[in-house]
């Protein structure tokens, strides 16, 4: 069977997400304007908790399905992917059921010890159903993803998405009346409803795409202990990475409301402010994250199956690619986030206010985007060991910025911590990768031209802000249509978009469809 390309596939996954962040974004205004800040600030202190059982539930185990399937496919051996697939299911079922079981009991201790609001237990409880959901339906979509068929992918996070939105937000409004923290666990509700959702549609699509083995095949018989090994040596240090980077986000779930506390806020201030930046500042963001998130997904089978048939210029070529892809989309949404920030918190979630969160965090924004993609090819060669080793060296440093600098500045002082965190994990995979495959930033093409044209794009937006200052909304929409116009053409002009490339995605599009 042959695969999608690794450009379709991440095309592929790039308009799901593109869809998903428009919804997203639609429900995160929505909801926001709803439960206010407060219930997003008590919802995003538990849910950092949440993710990260999931990533003791899973294991890193997914990530491993992922790329020994494409391993196995490569060497056209569907018997053995399809064995790797049952034996991940098995192990995944297991882990989530206890881990379930585990969290029930120990809910109330947590409450009372580690969250730092008490409203948050029904929020919590609620969250709970959807570890074994998520478990079992990572395994498929690891399996899809092996076989770089990353459709399956892309329709079942949209559909969850969907009714994610649409269960959170009736649950929310009816629940409200009760309070904030009852409507913040409507909101946990929707989001495990949408799970079981995907779940469902993942299965159906498994039964009917799952590849037969082929007739007279004799299959290579691998030992369990072996197979074992071979999930357990990958999984293993990508749930290392994984859960010391929730791990992260759920210290600073627990830390900036208690050091915003300790700067003179009160508990209700506190949690608040917190909620601007979780919910508004890094909602916003995170955006470009669907450009970044596609290529890592997709850059996992795709480097494995060129590294399993040892075609290691292949290997460069695809690095290559996806960090100038990165860094192309990343500077100008940071220049965007810088001098449009008052107008994007304000006209979208009513709070300009998150504004000056936006703007400081937008400066680290290009890095966060150049570490996500980074993480994913080192993830795809199976060195899932060195972003580990690089998160706990700049978590050493954003940890100590959160303790020290939000007490002294407020909350500028966490969101100098989170840059200060971005920047270092994203030298530290460039450093990496730069010694196992000599991949180098060509500082002209890759750095000079974008960063150029997101000069020129940022000059537009500034004199449109002045033209449009009666209107903010005007000014909203011309400065980002203008300035994305001008930022297009200046590219092309300087030659920073590869027409290679360009025309390249084009004949597969043409070809697929």
């Amino acid at each position: 069977m042959s695969g999608q390309s690794f450009i379709l596939g991440a095309l592929i996954l790039l308009g799901a997400s593109f869809v998903n962040r428009i919804i997203g974004f639609v429900y995160q205004i929505m909801m926001i304007r709803l439960i206010k800040p407060e219930g997003i600030g008590l919802f995003n202190m538990v849910f950092p908790v949440y993710i990260l059982v999931l990533v003791l539930a899973t294991m890193g185990i997914p990530v491993a399905v992922a790329k020994l399937v494409a391993e196995e496919a490569a060497k056209h051996n569907m018997r053995g992917a399809n064995r790797i697939f049952k034996i991940s299911l098995l192990i995944l079922l297991c882990s989530s059921i206890f881990f379930t079981v585990l969290l029930v009991l120990a809910s109330p201790w947590l409450t009372k010890y580690v969250f730092p609001n008490p409203k948050v237990y029904y929020i919590f409880l609620c969250l709970l159903p959807g570890i074994i959901v998520v478990s079992v339906c990572s395994v498929f979509r690891g399996y899809f993803q092996g076989l770089q068929q990353m459709a399956p992918t892309a329709i079942t996070q949209t559909l969850e998405q969907i009714v994610r939105v649409t269960a959170g937000l009736s649950i929310a409004y009816l629940m409200l009346p009760r309070g904030v923290e009852y409507a913040a666990a409507g909101a946990s509700l929707g989001v495990v409803i949408g799970e079981f959702t995907g779940c469902l549609a993942m299965l159906y699509l498994f039964i009917k795409k799952k590849q037969p083995v082929p007739a007279g095949y004799r299959p290579v018989h691998e030992p369990l202990p072996q197979t074992l090994g071979r999930i357990f040596t990958l999984g293993i240090p990508v749930t290392m990475t994984r859960f010391a980077s929730t791990l992260l986000i759920s210290a600073e779930a627990f830390f900036i409301p208690q050091r915003l506390q300790a700067s003179g806020m009160s508990v209700q201030q506190a949690t608040s402010v917190y909620g601007q930046l979780v919910g508004i500042a890094e909602t916003l963001l995170y955006t470009p994250s669907m450009v970044t998130i596609a290529l890592a997904t997709a850059l996992v089978p795709a480097i494995s199956d060129a590294l399993a048939l040892e075609n290691y210029r292949l290997v460069q070529t695809r690095t290559a690619q996806a960090l100038r892809i990165t860094i192309g989309v990343g500077l100008p949404c940071a220049a965007a986030f810088c001098l449009l920030a008052q107008e994007l918190c304000g006209i979208l979630f009513g709070y300009e206010d998150a504004g000056r969160l936006l703007a400081a965090l937008a400066l680290g924004g290009p890095f966060l985007y150049f570490q996500q993609t980074s993480t994913g090819i080192l993830q795809g060669m199976g060195q899932a060991v060195k972003p580990f080793k690089n998160l706990v060296i700049a978590s050493a440093f954003k940890l100590w910025g959160l303790y020290f600098l939000t007490p002294l500045m407020g909350i500028l002082g966490s969101v100098l911590s989170l840059n200060l965190f971005y920047v270092l994990m994203a030298l530290l995979n460039y450093f990496d990768l730069r010694k196992l495959i000599g991949y180098r930033v060509q500082f002209t093409a890759d750095i000079a031209k974008p960063l150029l044209s997101a000069g020129g794009m940022a000059v537009v937006i500034w004199q449109i802000k002045i033209i449009c200052s009666a209107s903010p909304v005007l000014t909203l929409i011309g400065a980002l249509s203008a300035g994305g116009l001008a930022y297009i053409l200046l590219l092309f002009l300087l030659g920073g978009i590869q027409r290679q490339d360009f025309w390249h995605i084009v004949k597969l599009v043409v070809k697929r469809f």
